[in-house]
């Protein structure tokens, strides 16, 4: 069995499905049902999903019906009990052979079990391997609270694992600066700072267009020091959802992207075939992987000795933004939606998050005297391009 992902040629009515995952059993031929379902969650039911959603999805359902075939199991196998159905048993293998996080487990078994789900109204089985019950669902307070529904209730499934609620990482200020003070290759720097101070997704930094980098001293109606307002478009990068959105680059940032476009990217250019259209390329020209960010993180973690991940840099852009725009004087507007708009959070529950971080902030941290740290995640905030 393997797991492929369509090209161009993959077309119906005119459109074309690149990038759709597929799953191939071992005589060529689909997996079935699990490829229907995969056709009718990502293409048929009409949800706005990236390309980056399908490709979550498909390494999911790969991994369970991977699962089953190693293991000589059909996925519609009846167990006399849920604990013993075979979700249960790629749950316990998971969980333990593989010492996965229970919240990675949990992502990849509600994949699964909406295609049982789907199996089961089309008639496929009979019952479904795990039992459902009606729970109250939590409560919300504080910003929202007037929306919530009251008695509202949610589904529990009975595979699922208990998560333990976890803090969002992010970084402190001076870990911040301590991982910027570094000498790194100029790639890994312009990466670190897309994320932390524009709050971009991993994908979204590497994909980065060149296009977008320009010097801003040439630009009409620039003033030094500004932040730049840059529209971000599905067409030209990597953007979940595929939602446009607006984020601000600070003005030296753009500075440092310029420069680099001119220098180290024209040298790295030569040595590749020249068609990658993304501002950052790898030492061979190459444009920046999933895998490859994921080790420029590390390399981080093994100079500052402490733990360092992509999704953390976003973490703390959107802490340390909205703390100086909580405080600021003169931003006009409210800060939360501002942070939700730049993220590109498609509800402002999520954005809400970082709420919860700033109180658990330390008071010293806080209370911490304004510094070149504070300008980077505000600098003139109020002053867009």
């Amino acid at each position: 069995m393997r797991l492929v992902f369509a090209t161009e040629e993959l077309t119906l009515a005119g459109r074309s499905f690149e990038g759709f995952p597929l799953l191939v059993g071992a005589e060529g031929w689909p997996v079935e049902p699990a490829q229907s379902f995969l056709w009718h969650t990502l293409i048929e039911s009409g949800e706005s999903l990236s390309d980056l959603t399908w490709e979550a999805y498909g390494r999911r359902l790969y991994d369970y019906f991977a699962f089953l075939e190693a293991n000589q199991l059909t996925w519609n196998e009846e167990s006399p009990a849920h604990g013993l159905s075979v979700l249960s048993r790629y749950r316990d293998w998971s969980s333990g052979e593989l010492a996965l996080d229970p919240g990675t487990v949990n992502n990849r078994l509600a994949l699964v079990v909406r295609f049982y789900r789907w199996a089961k109204q089309r008639d496929l089985i009979a019952i479904l391997p795990f039992s459902e019950k009606k729970v109250k669902a939590a409560s919300h307070s504080g910003l929202l609270s007037h929306v919530a529904q009251p008695g509202a209730q949610s589904t529990k499934v009975s595979v699922m694992m208990r998560e333990r609620r976890r803090l969002t990482k992010f970084l402190t200020k001076d870990q911040v600066k301590e991982c910027l003070a570094l000498d790194t290759d100029p790639s890994h720097q312009i990466l670190f700072h897309l994320m932390v101070r524009t709050g971009l997704r991993s994908c979204e930094a590497r994909s980065f267009p060149l296009k977008y980098v320009f010097n801003p001293k040439l630009r009409k109606g620039l003033r030094k020091g500004q932040m730049i307002n840059v529209s971000l478009d599905p067409v030209d990068m990597l953007i979940k959802y595929d939602r446009p959105r607006t984020i601000d680059v600070p003005w030296s940032l753009m500075e440092s992207m310029w420069s680099y476009s001119l220098h180290q990217r024209e040298l790295r250019k030569s040595r590749g075939d020249g068609k990658v259209s993304a501002l950052l390329l790898t030492r061979e020209g190459g444009h920046y992987s999933k895998d490859s960010v994921v080790d420029v993180m590390k390399s981080y973690e093994r100079k500052c000795g402490f733990y360092v991940r992509a999704h953390m840099l976003r973490h703390t852009y959107g802490t340390y933004t909205l703390l100086a725009l909580r405080k600021s004087k003169d931003f006009e507007g409210e800060p939360l939606l501002y942070v939700r708009d730049r993220l590109g959070h498609s509800d402002v529950q999520t954005t809400m998050i970082y709420l919860h971080l700033i109180n658990q902030l330390e008071a010293q941290s806080v209370l911490a005297h304004e510094d070149e740290i504070d300008m980077m995640f505000m600098a003139n905030s109020v002053q867009h391009a």
